[in-house]
Parts: structure tokens; sequence; C-alpha cells
């Protein structure tokens, strides 16, 4: 196996709607093909445009029961992003979006916002923007890559979080090794890895919350495929929480 590599990309400007992010990347890093381009999902949402200020916010009766003192036009903008409350605590809310994301809040944070009082929310179609970001470094850099949209997830039954992909292009996301043995002769009859997650946890082991560097490069990896981080998602009939 190659030796693995996580390379962090660092100089990239604050990001604002409109920017194109695959241009500020192909200028930040030298690329090359194979590599795995893992961009972190607030940089990718404040460049689509997907911010709200809270003062654009009119909470509804069922935000201000949700809320339990804390703002309610924060809660309010969960319920807009949910497809459905999975659990709630208030003021913590377990929610499904409409990407079929089983997460906290929905998606919707406050941390790394361009400014105070505006909140970050999920890309439309991370995916989408996992392809176009791929496409533009290809036009620019003539290399060949595949990409990544991350983001932080709780894990149900275990502490802290850990980063995901909630959008992937040019890879494979998952490895499926049921119908291989193991070195006793075993045959594997369960056993899928998540592998573009565990892409997207190696990265962040360079991005951190607080560094200022949304993007990192996983080179030496095999993992050139099709497939979306869609096909991450559990199927509705295999959804315990349901």
């Amino acid at each position: 196996m190659t030796e693995l590599r996580v390379i962090p990309v660092e100089g990239i400007p604050e990001v604002a709607a409109g920017d194109d992010l695959a241009a500020l990347l192909a200028e930040a890093a030298a690329f090359e093909d194979g590599d795995v381009v893992v961009v972190a999902q607030k940089v990718v949402s404040k460049g689509e445009g997907r911010t709200v200020h809270l003062d654009e916010i009119e909470p509804s009766a069922r935000a201000r029961q949700l809320a339990a003192g804390e703002d309610p036009r924060r809660l309010e903008a969960i319920l807009r992003e949910a497809a459905r409350i999975v659990r709630s605590r208030p003021p913590l809310v377990i929610a499904a979006t409409r990407h079929g994301f089983v997460c906290a809040s929905a998606g919707v944070d406050a941390s790394n916002a361009p400014e105070a009082g505006v909140l970050v929310l999920l890309p439309l179609d991370p995916d989408a923007s996992a392809r176009r970001i791929r496409d533009g470094v290809a036009e620019r850099t003539g290399r060949t890559v595949g990409v990544i949209v991350s983001d932080s997830f709780g894990r149900p039954w275990r502490q802290g979080t850990t980063d995901v992909a909630i959008g992937a292009a040019g890879i494979r996301p998952l490895l499926d090794l049921r119908g291989t043995r193991d070195r006793t002769g075993y045959e594997l009859h369960a056993t899928t890895i998540a592998l573009a997650d565990e892409i997207a946890g190696a990265a962040e082991l360079v991005l951190g919350k607080t560094r200022d560097v949304p993007a990192a490069i996983v080179r030496g990896l095999d993992v050139a495929g099709e497939g979306t981080a869609r096909d991450l998602v559990m199927p509705a009939e295999r959804d315990l929480f349901r």
C-alpha cells in the first residue's frame, strides 16, 4: 500500500456566497491524480449562500415550545430544515433532514458562521456540491480527484463527534467485504466499511474546528469510483428509530 498522507489545505480566505470554491482550492494546493479532497461543509454552505440571519426568522409556537429558554429563532430554523423530528429534549433536537441524515439540530449550526447572528445550513444537495468542486478542480488543474463534503456528527451511544461524508463524488463511498474470507477462512456475511466516512474522519484530524483549515487532501488511497454520500444513508426499512 502507498504511504497514506493527510495534508491540510491552508491559505483559503473566508468564503462568501458566490465564491468559486474549486478555484480557491486549485490556487491553494497542488493536487495529484487519485487525491481525495475533503472539504468542510461550512465553507461549501457559505459559498452556496446557505446561511440565514436570525433577524429574518419569526419563530412559530412549536419553536417557542422547543426553545426551553434559548433563542426560539434558532429552533425555528431547525424545524424548517427538518423532514421530521426524531427525538427532542428541549432545547436539544435530533432531526432527520431532507437528505436522509439523522443529526443534531438538522445540521443547523452557528459555529464558524460569517458573523454573529447568522446560522449556517446544510447544502441543498451535498453530492451535487461535491461534483461541482470535482469538476472545477479538474478544469483548473487537469487532475482527477475525488471529493468529499464532510460534517461533524454525533453517534448513538457514543461520546463526542466525528466527521462523516455528507457529499461525495469520484470515490467508492462503501467497501463491501461480504463474501470475502478472513485468514482463517471465515466468510464475511455483513461487513461493509463506510469508506467515505473513514476518509472524512481522517481529514478532520488536520481540519479541526478552530484552526481555519477548511479542506484537506487525503493521498495514497485507491478509492476512485462512482457513488454518492446518499449510499451511506440507512434505508428507511432498516431504520430502527422510525
